[in-house]
């Protein structure tokens, strides 16, 4: 995209060169001292770009609805997050949960266009439903499941009329929106989702001491940045998600990212893979679609060939795992819940 002349004449010419730039902090080291020095480095980098945490206020939890499904019991939920933010959420509670039988728990991050719904079951999904309702079949194999709407989705799905939809992106209004206020959107989301696991904790019938995370696309998005700063996450499956920003800003000509997914900052110090490596030595799960238009199948492996780099020099190279089926972008749900079963329960 250089012009004739050496001048670079726009934003997509200019990224293109300063993608060359590998980041300070991308992790090319090979023992587990050079992965015990890069992991205290790179996050320390990771939290100071994702900016401020808002102030914390307590839960005040209200239970909303109530219905008895088939194997497990459905509420629906809203509490707390900051002073300026309430999170609704639908919890699965197997059958055989209880105070005497506590279960693992997963949370299950919907993906980027359609809320929490499609995730529990409720509607099909606007883009097909290709979470493939996996929150309802891990309650079915006994695990208590949290689907929270994230900021913009959903219930939290901002008035037309505010977004002026026409000319708008809805993340990235948000996104610059909060910035007026010093927070990062993304930063935003990540305080909900440890929100999600302190409501998770202090069920009754939750093993507290085996927790999860899952998601597809932009759920894959909050399960990564989710799994890497909060350890109270023991596993993490990556659906549709784990890719490079080479990629992500343009090497198919096509940008992909938005307001919700942007940190400020990322490519001066590492890549996906990298904030993925933070989730190491746990285990971790990435599935990719071979029919995947939206993360595709040759950049996946890429970004996971850098990710098994930094599982071996933690140790625990066996722990990572990828899952590479006939699909599209959706969640390929029985290696999913087969992966979470043989860690958590």
């Amino acid at each position: 995209m250089v012009e004739n002349n050496g001048r670079y004449l726009n934003t997509e010419s200019g990224v293109k060169s300063l993608l060359h730039q590998q980041g300070s902090c991308h992790f090319t080291g090979k023992s587990n001292e050079d992965w015990h020095q890069w992991r205290k480095k790179f996050r320390s980098h990771l939290v100071r770009l994702l900016g401020p945490t808002p102030p914390s206020v307590p839960l005040d939890i209200e239970v909303l609805e109530r219905r008895q499904m088939d194997g497990y019991l459905r509420e629906k939920v809203i509490f707390n997050s900051d002073p300026f933010s309430s999170v609704p959420a639908y919890v699965l509670i197997p059958d055989a949960a209880s105070s005497s039988n506590r279960c693992p728990a997963v949370l299950c991050a919907h993906g980027h266009g359609v809320g929490k719904d499609g995730v529990v079951g409720l509607v099909e999904d606007v883009l097909g439903d290709y979470q493939n309702q996996y929150a309802v079949e891990l309650a079915r194999q006994g695990f208590v499941t949290m689907a929270p709407d994230w900021r913009g989705f959903g219930e939290r799905k901002d008035r037309e009329q505010w977004v002026n939809i026409s000319k708008r992106d809805r993340c990235d209004l948000a996104y610059m929106t909060l910035g007026y206020f010093g927070y990062h959107l993304l930063r935003l989301d990540i305080c909900d989702g440890q929100r999600c696991l302190d409501y998770l904790q202090a069920r009754p019938d939750v093993d507290e001491r085996r927790l999860g995370c899952m998601g597809c696309s932009f759920g894959g998005t909050m399960t990564t940045y989710l799994s890497s700063l909060d350890r109270r996450i023991k596993v993490a499956v990556i659906s549709g998600y784990l890719s490079t920003l080479m990629d992500a800003l343009g090497e198919r000509n096509v940008a992909n990212c938005c307001g919700s997914q942007f940190l400020f900052g990322l490519y001066q110090y590492g890549d996906i893979s990298d904030v993925a490596g933070l989730i190491a030595p746990r285990p971790c799960l990435v599935q990719t679609g071979r029919e995947d238009a939206c993360f595709i199948e040759p950049d996946a492996k890429m970004a996971y060939a850098h990710l098994e780099e930094i599982y071996a020099a933690s140790g625990k190279p066996d722990r990572l795992e990828m899952d590479l089926f006939s699909g599209g972008h959706e969640v390929n749900v029985e290696p999913a819940v087969a992966f979470l079963k043989q860690y958590l329960m």
